[in-house]
C-alpha cells in the first residue's frame, strides 16, 4: 500500500479510489453543460457523474460509521445506502416522471439481485474452481428480500383481483403498505444493530480501516450528497431529450440505465470483495441494497409524493413483477447449496440481459 500524495495526507490511494476521482470530472462537465446545452449530451454526462458521487457518498458514509461505533454506525450504513437513488428519485418525482420512478426501484433491486451479483460472482469464480459461503446466512438475507418485495406486490395482486374497481383505492392501499413496509424496516434495524447485534459482529462489506477522521468524511459526504443533488437535476432535464433521440421508453431507462448508473459504486465494491475470495460478502452487499430499496427507499417516495405534488403508488407493471419474481428465483437457486462459480455467475448475467431485452422492447 503506497503513501497518499502530501495534498491528501489521509488518503489511501488504490487504483480503485483513483478511477472514481477521474470520473469526478464527469460533474463539473455535466453541469456546465446542463447550462449551455441541456440534451442527449447533458444525459449521458450526467450518468456517468453519479458513479463517482454515488462511491464516494458510500465511502465517507463507510469512514463515520467504523468512527462513530457499530450501533449508530450500522444505522448510517442503512440509512445512507441508497442515498444517490433516493435523490435521483425524488429529483425525478419532483418533475413528475412518476414512470421512471417507479421503474428505478424495481430496476435496482433487479440490478442489485442479477447484475451485480451475477457479475462479483463470474468474476470471482475465474481463479477459483469454486467459492464457499455460509448458505444460512445467505438465506436469511434472500429470505427477507422475498418478504420486502412481496409488500412491493400486494398492490398489483390487489388490483389484478378486484379489477377497475381497485383503482380509486390504490394510492390508500400505497399508503398502508408504504407504513408496514417501514415498520419493518425499523424491526430489522432493531435486529441487527440491537437484539442480535452479535450475530453481525466483525461484519465488514468493505475489509478496510477508515481513512478518514469523522470531520473529513462528513465533509466528504456532504460535497458529494450536494454534487448528487446537483447533478440529479441535469440527469432528469436531460432525460425526455435522451429518450427521444435513443427512442428507449421511460420504463426502460429507469428499470435498466439509472439503475444501473446508480448502482455502479456497489458494482465495483461487490466484484472487488469477490475476488478477495470473500464471495459472502458480495451477496450481504447486494442482498442490503435490495432490502433498503424495497424497505426505505420505495416506501419513502410513496409517504413524500402526495406533498410534491405527484401522488405515487406501489402499483407495478406486471412484467414488473414478473421480473422480481424471476430475480429472487435465480438468487435463491444460487445460493441454497452454500457454493458458487463462474458459470453460476454467468446465467445470473444472462437473465439480467434477458429481461433488459424484454423491457427494451416493453411499449
Amino acid at each position: 500500500m503506497t503513501s497518499a500524495p502530501s495534498a491528501l495526507p489521509r488518503f489511501r490511494w488504490r487504483s480503485l479510489d483513483g478511477a472514481f476521482l477521474l470520473l469526478l470530472l464527469f460533474v463539473p462537465a455535466a453541469l456546465l453543460s446542463g447550462h449551455f446545452n441541456g440534451g442527449v449530451a447533458t444525459f449521458f454526462l450526467a450518468a456517468l457523474a453519479i458513479v463517482p458521487l454515488a462511491h464516494w457518498m458510500g465511502v465517507s458514509t463507510e469512514a463515520i460509521a467504523h468512527r462513530v461505533g457499530a450501533g449508530l454506525g450500522g444505522l448510517l450504513n442503512a440509512t445512507f445506502g441508497n442515498a444517490a437513488e433516493l435523490i435521483i428519485a425524488l429529483v425525478a418525482l419532483r418533475a413528475g416522471q412518476t414512470a421512471v420512478v417507479k421503474a428505478s426501484i424495481t430496476g435496482s433491486i433487479i440490478c442489485n439481485l442479477l447484475l451485480v451479483l451475477g457479475a462479483a460472482v463470474f468474476a470471482g469464480g475465474l481463479r477459483r474452481e469454486r467459492q464457499v459461503f455460509n448458505a444460512t446466512a445467505v438465506m436469511s438475507g434472500v429470505a427477507l428480500m422475498y418478504l420486502a418485495v412481496t409488500g412491493l406486490v400486494i398492490p398489483n395482486l390487489f388490483h389484478l383481483a378486484l379489477g377497475e374497481a381497485a383503482s380509486p383505492l390504490m394510492r390508500r392501499l400505497s399508503l398502508a403498505v408504504s407504513v408496514v413496509l417501514l415498520i419493518l424496516y425499523a424491526l430489522s434495524l432493531l435486529f441487527s444493530l440491537k437484539t442480535h447485534a452479535r450475530l453481525f459482529e466483525g461484519e465488514d462489506k468493505r475489509g478496510e480501516e477508515p481513512r478518514w477522521t469523522v470531520r473529513q468524511a462528513v465533509a466528504v459526504l456532504g460535497a458529494a450528497t450536494l454534487g448528487t443533488v446537483a447533478v440529479a437535476e441535469v440527469l432528469v432535464r436531460g432525460l425526455e431529450p435522451a429518450t427521444v433521440a435513443w427512442g428507449l421508453t421511460p420504463t426502460f431507462v429507469g428499470v435498466v440505465v439509472i439503475a444501473v448508473v446508480a448502482n455502479a459504486a456497489e458494482h465495483s465494491t461487490a466484484v472487488l470483495m469477490a475476488l478477495r475470495d470473500r464471495v459472502e460478502v458480495a451477496f450481504s452487499i447486494c442482498l442490503e441494497s435490495s432490502k433498503q430499496i424495497a424497505l426505505l427507499v420505495a416506501p419513502l417516495l410513496v409517504l413524500v409524493s402526495g406533498p410534491l405534488g405527484h401522488p405515487l403508488t406501489l402499483e407495478f407493471s406486471r412484467i414488473e413483477v414478473l421480473a422480481l419474481g424471476i430475480s429472487i428465483g435465480a438468487t435463491t437457486i444460487i445460493a441454497l447449496d452454500g457454493e458458487s462459480n463462474w458459470l453460476e455467475g454467468a446465467m445470473l448475467l444472462g437473465v439480467y440481459a434477458l429481461l433488459a431485452i424484454v423491457f427494451f422492447f416493453v411499449p
